[in-house]
């Protein structure tokens, strides 16, 4: 049976960073509205509501982790408390990765360009050795992890020792995924036709790689059926079995920043939209059918940027008689020209159908408001960072999260990045709101690997 929506999981007023589903009762979450939620599944059905809302601080959640029951702790530690049982204090930077072993062992990533291991909430080992910020972490048992950063490798450690380096990513590294009885799998802010994920043994041999995410590729998680899931900012979770994509769930949302598995199969992602999702393959647990059409109809309205699904001219496309042939396999896009809009239309071989996914905006022949640098923006501000100095040019695209820009701009102009939320702010008060259909010109990251947002665990 074909993934279908579960549940909608609405409390989140930002985007959700992370996601993690360790029964089929419990789902976690974290976001940059600087809370935590644990969600519980009603005894009604599939339905999930706010069991808690943690609050670490006023700053932004970019990670979180389970830790299973203990003997002091029986019912676990997601239970809200004025103040935590434990704070691990070490980083000197955000800190953008967890995972935890069953039995309780923690492991951390950081910008500060270390991970670190921990154990009975005490700090055990400083893994050094990344060039730069460490965006993925993995414990493969009590004493061995790996991790992987913007330095584009990935790192095998035993205790402390560096024992194994992969190489082959062609940009940060962003997730990791056991895999079982083969080794684990990784993906990055490879994009484009590179845009891969790779499934390694840990002897370093490259398995296979996965392609077809025509952007960053976010996170990653396997199934228990053995089948990997991915999900990337060209707004999609992808399933892959047996080496290629059998299904992909298109999202109305720009990011798609993290996917989970349930034990039971069960898919989770959290998006940009500030929103939680669950998707089955069990008809059971599929929401109503009025529910489900409404879900494809939300779909179906987003624009997207041309870039998205390649530039067009409007009058060379077919009309909506395509749509009778069907795809050769699962992702591949048609675009039509249905009454002088420009429709794009997703193969999903899991029902052997068509999927509207979109009207493509900004294609050939449409004008573009500002060149800088021989690219086109929406927007090119002029901020004035001291007197008698000339402004500094900020380019910005409506798709594009400020965040992402701001982090660019202060790269880029060599300052200090503890001034990203004052730049967000000047983009947010010079631009008016926009949904996900605005013109863009690329997607970026707002997590290039190297420091950006203030955000803290």
């Amino acid at each position: 049976m074909p993934y279908k929506l579960s549940a909608t999981l609405k409390a989140h007023t930002s985007d959700v960073r992370a996601s993690c589903s360790p029964t089929n009762e419990l789902i976690l979450s974290a976001s940059r509205d600087s809370t935590a939620i644990c969600w519980q599944r009603s005894s009604a059905g599939p339905h999930f509501t706010p069991d808690n809302v943690l609050r670490a601080g006023s700053r932004y959640l970019n990670a979180v982790t389970y830790i299973p029951p203990t003997l002091d702790a029986p019912k676990g530690r997601h239970h809200p408390k004025d103040d935590p049982d434990f704070s691990l204090l070490g980083h000197t930077e955000n800190i953008c990765a967890l995972h935890a072993t069953p039995s309780g062992t923690i492991i951390s990533g950081s910008w500060d360009k270390t991970a670190k291991v921990w154990r009975n909430f005490a700090l055990l080992y400083d893994l050094k050795g990344h060039q730069q910020s460490v965006w993925a972490v993995l414990a493969l048992d009590e004493d061995r992890f790996l991790t992987g950063s913007a330095d584009k490798s990935i790192r095998l450690w035993q205790q402390h020792k560096m024992l194994q380096t992969y190489i082959g990513h062609q940009d940060a590294v962003r997730g990791l995924a056991l895999v079982p009885d083969i080794g684990f799998a990784s993906c990055s802010n490879d994009r484009g036709v590179i845009a891969e994920i790779r499934v390694w043994t840990l002897g370093g041999d490259l398995v296979y790689t996965l392609s077809g995410h025509t952007s960053f590729v976010y996170s990653l998680s396997v199934l228990s059926s053995g089948d990997i899931i991915s999900a990337g900012e060209d707004r999609t979770v992808r399933i892959w079995k047996d080496g290629e994509c059998s299904q992909i769930i298109t999202h109305p949302a720009i990011s798609v920043w993290t996917v989970s598995s349930m034990p039971n199969g069960d898919i989770v992602s959290g998006c940009s939209d500030g929103i939680v999702r669950v998707f089955s393959a069990s008809e059971d647990r599929w929401m109503s059918q009025g529910d489900l059409k409404e879900y494809d109809l939300l779909v179906a309205s987003q624009a997207l940027p041309s870039q998205q699904v390649g530039d067009v001219k409007k009058n060379d496309l077919p009309g909506v008689e395509t749509l009778l042939s069907p795809g050769k396999k699962s992702g591949e896009v048609k675009m039509l020209n249905n009454q002088g809009i420009v429709e794009a239309h997703q193969w999903d071989a899991a029902t052997s159908t068509w999927h509207k996914i979109g009207d493509v905006v900004d294609a050939v022949g449409q004008s573009r408001k500002q060149l800088y640098q021989g690219k086109e923006y929406d927007y090119v501000f002029d901020v004035d960072i001291q007197d008698g100095v000339p402004p500094l040019k900020l380019p910005y695209n409506a798709t594009e999260n400020p965040f992402a820009a701001a982090q660019r701009f202060l790269e880029s102009n060599d300052l200090p990045l503890t001034y990203i939320d004052e730049v967000v702010r000047f983009i947010e008060k010079n631009t008016a709101p926009v949904d996900i259909g605005a013109q863009g010109e690329e997607y970026v990251d707002p997590y290039t690997g190297k420091e950006g947002y203030t955000d803290i665990l």
